[in-house]
């Protein structure tokens, strides 16, 4: 179906569907995780797995924030130290360990 202005129109329905989708995706799930609990959905019965899934993408989230926070961490020791170089830093104080780590030596434990 097209409008008069030539721009496809959709049924409420596919609508709706493509909403749940993009909402699901932007809450981290997999166009196939999406797909199986969709389909679950279609044949009348609920999904109860769609919690255990949800408590699982918490637990990516968590970690994947986990993640960020050191990175962050790292970074803003990186710009207070005044780092010039990720291989030669002229920093006293300097937090990147690449230098260490080239010449074999252990990184320095905060």
């Amino acid at each position: 179906m097209r409008s008069p202005g030539g721009h496809r129109a959709y049924p409420p329905e596919t609508v709706m569907l493509l909403t749940v989708i993009k909402a699901a995706q932007r809450l981290g799930f997999t166009l196939e995780e999406v797909a199986e609990l969709l389909d679950t959905g279609r044949r009348g019965h609920p999904t109860p797995d769609l919690r255990a899934r949800a408590q699982a993408k918490i637990a990516e989230v968590e970690a994947k924030i986990a993640d960020l926070s050191t990175i962050r961490a790292a970074l803003t020791a990186v710009v207070a130290a005044g780092c010039d170089s990720l291989t030669d830093c002229t920093c006293p104080d300097c937090p990147l360990p690449f230098a260490d780590l080239a010449e074999g030596r252990t990184p320095k434990a905060d």
